[in-house]
């Protein structure tokens, strides 16, 4: 496994090497200190797993940095943001342009360690504070499903939201509600559809606006 660890302060890069060093394997650590070096590694680097990436970097601003990893990345490689902001509405916003998550430096070891496994799952991760139920907007602005998108999804499609909603991959709600992983699939495109949003972080911060389980990374 490769990973890109984006971050303007060799410090806490050198910690999070140390704790990525508990992965098996260990996995290789490809290392940036501003936008240009990441966007540089991911050109270099065809075979990155995942990206830690810190909005708070030297080079151009994080929306622009963000957009262009993404545009870089190939299809399905989860970049994380993983900072000491906790601004809501710049984590919200790094959401929808297509964070697989977010992770507070804060984070224990044992909960980021946790967290990456999740991801690199197929799940999601965003911290239980961050999705404190709101109002029919995020601090984005970007709308939140209400009762009416609710009321279209069935029974099950109830069930796979809630999961979506504790972070979890298909494979895992798969296994929780004794499905096959394609039928997860298949709900969960009709879910996308219904809320009205075009990835699973949306659709579990969606779920957490409407009081379903928020994410809980176990040990």
């Amino acid at each position: 496994m490769k990973i890109l660890i984006a971050d303007d302060h060799e410090l806490f890069r050198d910690g999070l090497r140390h704790v990525l060093d508990q992965f098996e394997g260990p996995p290789v650590i490809i290392e940036a200190c501003d936008f240009p070096q990441a966007i540089a590694a991911v050109q270099r680097e065809k075979d990155i797993d995942i990206v830690l990436l810190d909005l708070a970097m030297p080079g151009m601003a994080w929306v622009e940095g963000l957009s262009r990893l993404k545009d870089l990345l190939p299809a399905g490689v989860p970049l994380i943001v993983l900072s000491a902001s906790d601004d809501r509405r710049h984590v919200l916003q790094a959401v929808n342009m297509g964070a697989a998550g977010f992770i507070p430096k804060t984070s224990s070891s044992r909960v980021m360690l946790s967290a990456l496994k999740l991801v690199l799952s197929g799940g999601v991760y965003l911290p239980p504070a961050l999705l404190e139920q709101g109002n029919s907007t995020t601090d984005d602005g970007a709308p939140v499903a209400g009762e009416s998108a609710i009321a279209s999804l069935t029974p099950r499609q109830r069930e796979v939201l809630a999961l979506l909603g504790q972070g979890k991959s298909n494979k895992e709600i798969a296994r929780v509600l004794e499905l096959a992983e394609g039928t997860v699939k298949l709900h969960v495109t009709a879910i996308l559809k219904a809320l009205n949003v075009n990835n699973r972080t949306r659709a579990v911060v969606a779920a957490s606006h409407l009081g379903l389980t928020a994410p809980d990374v176990g040990p």
